[in-house]
């Protein structure tokens, strides 16, 4: 019996990473669910529980710490991964973003050949010890 496919909330301003990231996990049996803004993912999370968020951090309205703080007060989120992506990851931004409520980082440009296999073990384990 196929598994159903798990859904992932891929929010990103920028339509061209959104693309990138959708066609490197292409054939991967996931649903790809995407927003281009804070307010865009807030009205798909009122209609959808995804089994993994991939938030940017820089969102043209907004920023994707402020938006998973909002998803964390919420505990129908509570085991659903979080992972943030960054283009200027910094020391110390790890533990700004895991006290913000992210289960890690990916950095841009993404490792496209590491991106499959970091979504699939963060789907596969969601949030590490419930942290947040």
């Amino acid at each position: 019996m196929e598994q159903s496919a798990r859904t992932i909330l891929l929010v990103d301003d920028d339509e061209t990473n959104r693309k990138l990231i959708r066609v490197i996990l292409a054939g991967r049996n996931y649903r790809i669910l995407e927003a281009g803004s804070v307010e865009a993912a807030m009205e798909i999370l009122k209609q959808e529980r995804p089994d993994l968020l991939l938030l940017d951090i820089r969102l043209g309205e907004g920023s994707g710490l402020d938006l998973i703080r909002t998803i964390r007060e919420d505990p129908a989120f509570d085991l659903v991964a979080a992972l943030a992506i960054t283009a200027q990851a910094m020391k110390g931004d790890e533990g700004r973003f895991l006290a913000a409520g992210f289960d890690g980082y990916l950095s841009k440009p993404v490792d496209t050949r590491r991106l499959p296999e970091v979504v699939e073990r963060f789907i596969r384990e969601g949030r590490r010890g419930g942290h947040g």
